[in-house]
């Protein structure tokens, strides 16, 4: 069952976040990190990503939400990228900095926006 959530994970990891990025992390996995970076591909990405219950699109939006949440902004980052893989808009990635300055503060909604700013004009989407 592991090696099936590995590969189920691997592959929706490469949907999301492209096949480039994951072959670097995946080829930057040594005997240290490695464990963890299987380990993450099939829990995370096999079993939380790996199901019907949710699309895509939902998923990328409740991350940026807990991640925005979390204050973390390099994974926000890759997450707003991802998001935009699955289809979120602009609007809809407004939308999810707005929900984290009303739960979680103005100052952290602000990162977000700095954030999503840079990932926007990146994709030609500002």
């Amino acid at each position: 069952m592991q090696q099936d959530l590995f590969e189920r994970g691997l592959e929706q990891r490469k949907a999301t976040l492209g096949a480039d990025y994951v072959a670097q992390n995946l080829a930057a996995a040594d005997d240290f990190t490695r464990p963890f970076q299987e380990a993450m591909t099939a829990w995370c990405w096999g079993f939380g990503w790996g199901d019907d219950a949710v699309d895509a699109k939902t998923r990328s939006m409740m991350n940026l939400a807990m991640l925005g949440a979390l204050g973390k902004m390099h994974e926000w980052e890759t997450h707003c990228r991802g998001a935009l893989t699955n289809g979120c808009s602009k609007e809809e990635i407004r939308a999810a900095c707005h929900v984290i300055g009303i739960y979680c503060g103005v100052p952290q909604a602000l990162e977000c926006f700095r954030v999503a700013r840079k990932v926007l004009t990146e994709a030609g989407h500002l």
